[in-house]
């Protein structure tokens, strides 16, 4: 299992979301077993509760399973991504390093073009093109308000 910090974002999240990655890549599968919280807040340098933070959080989310003695293990329930999914993310990655993008800021492209409403079903005619919608009303007051909204 290899665990990399660096960025600005806060260990705690680093921790838990490489772990979730390397489930969801199918790098750990259950009942793959995990560092003891002290062996790996030593290997990374961070705190101990860093760690355990990261794997409560994981356990919340139903992808890891602590069992004294028996440590912590991927859980049974924890899924890999489909394949589509992740030779997509394998290519953004590629991408992103030959164009100097640092994770962090291939992140915020992810999000801010991700659907808000993570529709189910999309007409495919209008996929991926952005909608704009524009909303006149009229306050309390009598003031004009003006809303503009940019959807996809």
């Amino acid at each position: 299992m290899i665990i990399r910090l660096s960025g600005s974002a806060p260990p705690t999240e680093q921790i838990r979301d490489q772990i979730r990655g390397l489930i969801a890549s199918g790098h750990l599968a259950s009942p793959d077993r995990l560092p003891s919280v002290r062996q790996l807040a030593s290997d990374l340098g961070v705190a101990p509760g860093t760690v355990a933070k990261a794997y409560r959080a994981l356990e919340a989310d139903g992808l890891l399973v602590t069992r004294t003695g028996a440590g912590t293990r991927v859980s049974p329930d924890a899924s890999t991504t489909p394949r589509s999914v992740l030779d997509a993310a394998r290519a953004l990655s590629r991408t992103s390093i030959a164009a100097n993008v640092d994770l962090d800021a291939a992140i915020q492209v992810l999000r801010a073009i991700w659907p808000a409403d993570a529709r189910q079903h999309e007409d495919p005619s209008t996929a991926g093109r952005a909608s704009l919608t524009k909303e006149d009303t009229r306050g309390d007051d009598g003031n004009r308000t003006r809303a503009i909204s940019l959807g996809s």
